[in-house]
């Protein structure tokens, strides 16, 4: 018998908390490189989007998430410097390659979401490989770190990325074009061919 009661709006936005949650999270470890931290800012974050926008329309979600989040880990990186905690910019740092498309999808070519029925040993190898590409996107500067995942693991486009990052389309294709060749260079020099 089919539900005749339409989800609440409260449903509807613990739905789509839950549905970001995991994602959000890898996204703020990857910048803060601190698990605890990170859970922190993912639970900001969601606090924001209830408090503030839960009367906005469902579709706007994911870019007003995608932006609060940024602006959650500028505030942590903020404190930081506040209390005088190391911090880094490692968002000066520059390689130097001309290929300015930055569409190469490198996550997609280990998903693990289509496994399917391969070996344990395949299985292992895969999930190896991927911990290996995990530490490579930790070591990327943190501006080509955050397009990158938000080109590649959110499946955000460029004008997309630019609004969420506060820059422009040419600076999220340079900073992905950048990722995308350092993790190139850096997984090939640890025997990944991909």
């Amino acid at each position: 018998m089919p539900d005749l009661h339409p989800p609440s709006p409260e449903d509807t936005l613990n739905d789509f908390l839950i549905s970001v949650e995991r994602r959000a999270f890898k996204r703020a470890a990857y910048a803060v490189r601190d698990d605890d931290a990170a859970l922190d800012i993912v639970q900001d974050a969601m606090i924001r989007l209830s408090q503030s926008y839960a009367d906005r329309p469902e579709t706007e979600w994911p870019m007003l998430f995608q932006r609060i989040l940024s602006n959650a880990i500028l505030d942590w990186f903020r404190r930081q410097k506040t209390r005088n905690a190391v911090f880094t910019n490692m968002g000066d740092l520059e390689a130097r390659f001309s290929d300015e498309d930055g569409d190469f999808d490198l996550l997609a070519v280990f998903k693990m979401d289509d496994v399917g029925t391969e070996s344990a040993d395949t299985t292992a190898s895969r999930a190896q490989t991927l911990a290996q590409i995990e530490e490579e996107i930790n070591k990327l500067p943190a501006r080509q770190r955050e397009a990158f995942l938000l080109r590649y693991w959110e499946e955000l486009d460029v004008a997309e990325t630019a609004e969420v990052m506060g820059c422009s389309q040419g600076s999220v294709k340079t900073h992905c074009s950048r990722a995308v060749h350092a993790l190139a260079q850096s997984l090939q020099s640890r025997g990944i061919s991909l």
